[in-house]
């Protein structure tokens, strides 16, 4: 029986790029000559912390590690960005990676999957949905369903079996 699965993962080796390209353009930049502007990369977490004396670097900041996502094809709705907070001289800010389907994203996924009434199983695996059906148009169907709806998350299409 034909199935695929639906799944939201980030290349953290694409991340770490991304950010290496962005600390490398901090360095050459003019208006942060003198400043301890810096990106940080947690691996482990897929975080990168900003760090800046003022506000408006960290502005400037977040416009160049979206540029650099953007460049490695990294969508950037995966980024969270959090709140700039102010410690002591410096100014802080993470950007979380969202990754793998929680339960409730994959609740809206299945709801939406048997609310259009096609012929397939669709289940929740660990952090991804599973969708079975016996035609393959039918699976190409929820995908082209899936891509039509936005769910504020890359999702990605993998495992496709015959």
């Amino acid at each position: 029986m034909p199935s695929f699965d639906i799944v939201s993962e980030i290349k953290k080796d694409e991340v770490q790029n991304a950010v290496d390209n962005a600390s490398r353009e901090l360095q050459t930049r003019y208006d942060f000559r003198g400043s301890d502007a810096k990106f940080e990369f947690v691996k482990a977490d897929l975080i990168v912390k900003l760090e800046a004396d003022e506000d408006f670097q960290i502005q400037q900041m977040n416009d160049i590690l979206l540029s650099k996502l953007i460049k490695r094809n990294i969508e950037v709705t995966a980024a969270k960005f959090s709140d700039i907070t102010r410690s002591g001289k410096k100014s802080v800010e993470t950007v979380e990676f969202l990754q793998g389907i929680d339960k409730e994203l994959g609740k809206k996924i299945i709801k939406e999957i048997k609310d259009a009434k096609i012929k397939v199983d669709a289940k929740m695996y660990d952090d991804s949905v599973r969708v079975t059906g016996k035609k393959r148009d039918d699976l190409q169907a929820v995908i082209a369903l899936i891509k039509s709806k936005d769910f504020k998350q890359p999702l990605q299409y993998n495992n496709f079996r015959d």
